[in-house]
């Protein structure tokens, strides 16, 4: 069942070109899905509610002005980082995996929806040099082991809503995990006080700040 209802009721202002490149977004994925298993058989009858826009309520906490660096680790299937994509075409996207095949799959949708503002990249995040404003992922693993890989990847600043930082979609109960971070800037935001779905209720977004100021911890 095609749901892009959905990114048209919280997202109305989207451009004809945006709208464009959303609706087209579950057959591509339907066809590579047939060939690599890129998200859950079982989700891609719910794609829009459970993979887009789960991954545009980042979008909901912070937009992403001109020239903003993102780096989404773990992409996966490319969630969250390709509906960030196309919702901020002028911010920049780096999408990487230690799956060469899924790389691959994302390469090719990000080639077939034309976004020039996104790449996709077989790497994993400790071996990369490059500074990001922003870091996103999608239960990767668990936080505590989330901030040690990226660690030093994120310069300090604040141009956008909020400050750089770690941007993390997160489900269940971590209460333990939110503890054994040093970082005492951590929030974290329900995702279903911006979403009615109930597919929502137990989702949330997690951020810390790259520059933790009441300890002076720099992630």
């Amino acid at each position: 069942m095609f749901e892009i209802h959905l990114i048209e009721k919280y997202f109305p202002d989207i451009t004809s070109e945006q709208h464009k490149r959303f609706a087209c977004l579950e057959e591509i994925y339907r066809r590579w899905n047939a060939k690599i298993n890129l998200i859950s058989r079982r989700d891609i009858d719910h794609f829009y509610l459970r993979h887009v826009l789960h991954s545009l309520s980042i979008a909901r906490l912070t937009g992403f002005i001109k020239g903003t660096y993102i780096l989404d680790v773990g992409t996966g299937g490319g969630f969250p980082g390709i509906p960030l994509a196309i919702l901020y075409p002028m911010a920049k996207f780096r999408l990487i995996d230690s799956i060469g095949k899924k790389i691959m799959a994302v390469q090719a949708v990000i080639s077939e929806l034309d976004l020039q503002n996104c790449e996709a990249v077989k790497s994993r995040a400790e071996d990369l040099y490059d500074k990001f404003d922003f870091i996103i992922a999608r239960g990767v693993t668990n936080l505590p082991k989330f901030v040690k890989m990226v660690q030093g990847k994120i310069r300090p600043g604040q141009e956008n809503d909020i400050s750089n930082g770690i941007i993390y979609l997160k489900g269940g109960d971590f209460q333990k995990e939110k503890e054994s971070i040093k970082n005492k800037e951590i929030k974290i935001f329900p995702i279903e006080d911006i979403f009615e779905e109930s597919f929502f209720e137990t989702k949330k977004i997690v951020y810390i700040p790259a520059v933790d100021r009441r300890s002076e911890t720099v992630i």
